[in-house]
């Protein structure tokens, strides 16, 4: 009977490790409420490749940016005093006339439904500006469009690299450039409040800062260039240069989008 009773134990000691071995298997793998469990809920199949939730969002903000920032644009350009917001202005007009092209193409082939008006906030934007004047319509023009350009800039970026649909992803690259340049025009207003925009990302972030330490008064001794070892045979150039004006310019330049 000892012998019996030994023998259930260790038996019940087995199944108690397998059990416990077994448990984060089981927990995990194909469990909802997870980010791949959430991936595959929100992803439907297309010939372009899956087609996600996020995907989708993508492609409804690019509308949606269009939708205010071409009469934000033809605004300035119409109100502006000074030629560096009319110039914004020409910029937002050119830039999101050809992304909205590109857009409703896009959502035409994968099925996905468009907004015809700006949402709420951006209603709210275009008021704000609409009743403005002066210096105080440079001022909101360039801040209030370069803060959206950035936040939508991130999201872009996000989409860009995770994406497996190819419509999305031409669309993100596209609008990667577009934003990039709508941001640099911007910037060389001279009016936007970059102390702002860090304020507001510091009030909003999570983790403490990295990074090296701050500057301590003296030189630090000069790194070494970074270039290739040998002399390969390297033809292509540098995406984005300097130009003799103050600022800088983003080349947007490339093909009608097909239908």
């Amino acid at each position: 009977m000892r012998r019996v009773n030994g023998t259930a134990l260790i038996l019940a000691a087995l199944v108690a490790t397998f059990g416990a071995l077994a448990f984060p298997i089981w927990s995990y793998a194909d469990r909802s409420g997870t980010g791949q469990a959430n991936l595959n809920a929100g992803t439907v199949a297309t010939q372009w490749g899956p087609l996600s939730a996020a995907d989708r969002d993508l492609v409804v903000k690019v509308r949606l940016a269009g939708l205010w920032e071409i009469p934000a644009g033809q605004q300035a350009m119409e109100r502006a005093p000074t030629q560096a917001i009319r110039d914004a202005g020409d910029h937002l007009v050119v830039g999101h006339t050809d992304l909205d092209q590109r857009v409703r193409s896009v959502a035409a082939k994968l099925g996905v439904e468009l907004p015809n008006q700006p949402n709420p906030q951006q209603q709210g934007w275009l008021d704000e500006l609409t009743a403005a004047s002066g210096k105080d319509y440079e001022r909101k023009f360039a801040n209030l469009l370069r803060d959206s350009h950035g936040k939508v800039f991130a999201a872009i970026a996000q989409v860009r690299h995770t994406t497996r649909n190819t419509l999305v992803r031409e669309l993100a690259t596209d609008a990667n450039q577009t934003v990039l340049d709508h941001i640099t025009m911007l910037e060389n207003t001279g009016d936007v409040d970059f102390d702002a925009i860090a304020d507001e990302a510091a009030g909003t972030a999570t983790a403490s800062p990295t990074g090296p330490p701050p500057p301590n008064g003296q030189v630090p001794s000069a790194p070494a260039p970074a270039v290739p070892s040998g002399s390969p045979d390297a033809t292509s150039r540098p995406s984005a240069a300097p130009t003799d004006e103050p600022g800088r310019s983003i080349n947007t330049d490339r093909p009608a989008p097909t239908s």
